[in-house]
């Protein structure tokens, strides 16, 4: 894997009605548009992410290639409303709390997306947020791979091995599904989207992390898992990851 370059010390700036977070190499003077999609559309710098990625806007800026995400609600609480949290404080804002999460295992070498910058802007009881993550390069997720084809059996115990990484550094996903687990044409394996995720001590919780992923694929293979895929793939995902023991 190639080396991956140390992340300075987060920059904090204040802004109208919040604050940026971010990281000054990969991103010299933070300017507020850049969590716009408008400036980025005006600019024509906006392509279109992989099936897969959500609401998640793909930009570029001469070399560079990020992920712009606006935080949004799911579930029942999304009908009251669309993007906005109770504010708790700064440091327990999402995009914030994500920021430092992934400025610490990228630091650490662990398959995470760099993070360059994040911001909140409150309003009164509540705010809005967004994040902005360096795009890995040639990456697509499980799901949409599972779609047109059967993985390797080497591929699965690959991705059980990323994970247990994951787990071995105390790290919780809140949300770990095929979406949110990215290959790249060297079948690299990546994990991403930590929003609510965190840093815990071993327990249950790993177990739990697993299962979460088993009913994801579960559920893709209700007709769309490529034919030739079975139960045989999660025990080789088993399997890799027993391998990468502590």
């Amino acid at each position: 894997m190639p080396s991956m370059p140390i992340i300075q010390s987060p920059i904090q700036a204040t802004i109208p009605g919040g604050a940026m977070l971010y990281d000054g190499s990969r991103l010299g003077n933070a300017q507020p548009q850049i969590f716009r999609p408008e400036y980025w559309r005006e600019r024509g710098q906006v392509s279109r992410p992989p099936a897969g990625r959500g609401a998640a806007l793909f930009v570029e800026d001469g070399t560079v290639r990020w992920v712009l995400r606006h935080y949004r609600r799911g579930g029942m609480m999304a009908h009251l409303s669309r993007d906005s949290y109770l504010w708790t404080g700064e440091a327990r804002t999402r995009p914030f709390r994500e920021w430092r999460l992934l400025h610490g295992m990228h630091d650490e070498g662990l398959p995470v997306p760099a993070p360059v910058a994040a911001r909140y802007r409150r309003n009164g009881l509540t705010y809005t947020g967004e994040l902005i993550t360096e795009r890995i390069a040639d990456a697509r997720p499980l799901s949409a791979l599972l779609q047109s084809q059967s993985l390797p059996t080497g591929t699965w115990e690959a991705v059980g091995r990323c994970i247990r990484r994951f787990h071995n550094a105390g790290v919780f996903h809140a949300d770990l599904n095929a979406h949110n687990i990215l290959l790249d044409n060297a079948s690299a394996v990546f994990l991403i989207d930590f929003d609510r995720g965190q840093r815990r001590t071993p327990g249950g919780w790993t177990e739990q992390n697993l299962q979460r992923l088993l009913r994801s694929l579960n559920k893709i293979n209700q007709g769309l898992l490529a034919e030739g895929s079975s139960s045989a793939d999660w025990e080789a995902l088993l399997r890799g990851y027993a391998q990468a023991r502590a």
